[in-house]
This record gives C-alpha cells, sequence and structure tokens, in this order.
C-alpha cells in the first residue's frame, strides 16, 4: 500500500509541475512533510478544473458530475483506483478536510458549465468555492489538527485565495471572454474594458493581498516560506497588470517570466533568512 500511494502522489505531483511553474516552486519550500498533501490538492482542483475548461468535444456535465460521485467514493471508501483521487483522499481522511469545502469547490466548477455573467452574489459564491475553499483545504494540512490555528487563520486564507482567483481573472480577460463567453466581475462589459472598471477591481484585490499577508506571517514555519512565494510571485503579477493598460489586459495575457519567479524566490529565501516575513 505504501508504494501504491506513493505513485500515486508523484502522479499529483507531475500534474502540478506541468500545470504550474509557480506553485511547483512554492511547493518545494514546504516541509517534506506538506509537500505531497498539497500536490494532491493541487491535483485534484487541476483536473477538476480541466474537465469544465478544456473538454469541449466531451459530455462536460456528465464528466463532472462522475468526477463529484467518484471523489465522494472515494473519500468514504479510502480507496481509489484514479491515482489523483487516491493521493486527494489519502490527504482529506488525515487532515480531517469537511466535504463541504470539497462539495463547494465542484459547485463552483458546475457554474463553469453554464454561468457566462455573474451578479454580485453569485461571483462572491463563486471565488469562494473556486478559490478560498482550496486554500482552507491547504490551512488544514498546515494547522495539523490545531482548530484554534486553523479558525484564526480561516479568513486570511479566504483574502488570499480571492486575491489569487481576482488576478487569474484579469489575466485571463482574454481567454474567458472570448474564447469560453464568461464574464466573471459584475457589472463589467469587457467590450469596453476601462481603466475606470480595472482601478475598481485593483483596489478590490489590494485589500485582500493586505489582510492575506497578516495570515502569512502567522502560518507556522514549515509553510510559511512556501505560501509568502506563491504570494510574491502573485504580487508581481499584480504589479505588472496594474502597470499595463485596461485595452491590452483586454487582449493579452500577462505573465511573470521563469526567469523572474527564479529572482523573486532568492529574495523571498533572504527576507526568510532575516526573519522579514
Amino acid at each position: 500500500m505504501d508504494l501504491y500511494n506513493e505513485t500515486c502522489f508523484e502522479c499529483s505531483k507531475i500534474i502540478t509541475q506541468k500545470y504550474s511553474t509557480s506553485f511547483s516552486l512554492g511547493i518545494k519550500a514546504f516541509d517534506r512533510k506538506f509537500q505531497y498533501p498539497i500536490y494532491a490538492i493541487y491535483g485534484f482542483v487541476r483536473y477538476a478544473d480541466e474537465i469544465v475548461d478544456t473538454f469541449h468535444d466531451k459530455d462536460k456535465a456528465r464528466l463532472i458530475i462522475q468526477f463529484r460521485k467518484d471523489t465522494k467514493a472515494a473519500i468514504d471508501d479510502q480507496i481509489s483506483l484514479n491515482p489523483v483521487l487516491q493521493s486527494f483522499q489519502e490527504v482529506v481522511n488525515k487532515y480531517q478536510i469537511e466535504f463541504d469545502l470539497i462539495d463547494a469547490f465542484l459547485t463552483s466548477m458546475e457554474m463553469d458549465l453554464e454561468k457566462t455573467s455573474y451578479t454580485d452574489e453569485s461571483y462572491k459564491t463563486y471565488i469562494y468555492g473556486s478559490a478560498e475553499v482550496v486554500g482552507l483545504m491547504c490551512l488544514r494540512v498546515f494547522c495539523e489538527g490545531d482548530e484554534s490555528l486553523y479558525q484564526q487563520l480561516l479568513p486570511k486564507a479566504r483574502s488570499l485565495g480571492s486575491a489569487f482567483q481576482k488576478i487569474n481573472f484579469l489575466r485571463d480577460i482574454k481567454a474567458d471572454f472570448e474564447e469560453r463567453g464568461r464574464t466573471y466581475f459584475p457589472k463589467v462589459d469587457f467590450t469596453q474594458f476601462s481603466e475606470n472598471d480595472k482601478k475598481q477591481i485593483e483596489i478590490d484585490i489590494k485589500a485582500d493581498f493586505d489582510d492575506a499577508f497578516e495570515g502569512i506571517k502567522q502560518l507556522p514555519t514549515g509553510s510559511k516560506l512556501g505560501v509568502y512565494i506563491a504570494y510574491i510571485y502573485y504580487l508581481q503579477l499584480f504589479k505588472k497588470i496594474k502597470n499595463t493598460p485596461a485595452t491590452t489586459i483586454a487582449h493579452k495575457r500577462i505573465r511573470v517570466s521563469d526567469t523572474q519567479k527564479l529572482f523573486l524566490m532568492a529574495q523571498a529565501l533572504v527576507k526568510s533568512k532575516l526573519n522579514f516575513v
């Protein structure tokens, strides 16, 4: 069983490395005991997202419904022949991750099958399910059963997930709007995306970032640096987006180069050594 579990966790690790340079580098900075669990969480959410965003010639509704059933069965049975679900259920059961968080995540994924525009209420629901709960799953791992610490950091973890997701929305406007017909930001017309629209979104993101940073400083030692690295990657991306005109954002995907990411990682390591974080 140990060999099977290790193989499944390695599959989730490969998925993370293939899909996200940023999160892969951040995870390497975690204490080893946290690395496999976070790979497992990332692999699970990435594959669910892949169903609704990529498999256009398949019956996506049927696939996500089946994925939900398979996820629940894996958690309940504590076994799965799907390596992604096997590693995920191991983490869910070990760290007592509430199914409510998983359910909220899958509900947001299902919203992507039909929703093309969002009200204030559905926008908040989507962000909670698609991003904030992912941060809470990770926080369950980092807190290792310390309920008091988890409750203390819960709102900060939600803010970090919210900031990351809203930046993703800004970065991916072209793909979401032109290719998928989605407009996540309420009351924003992306055929006439203005500097004022962009500014209001940026104010909202900054508030989330400021709140999240206070939580990062309170994380356990074995997880703090890795989360901080992901934070500064997204902060750098946010700065690039802020310095890019709204008309460009609407037609071009802004990114941070791999060279910049390595430089930021080195900076984060230095700050960590000097106890600046």
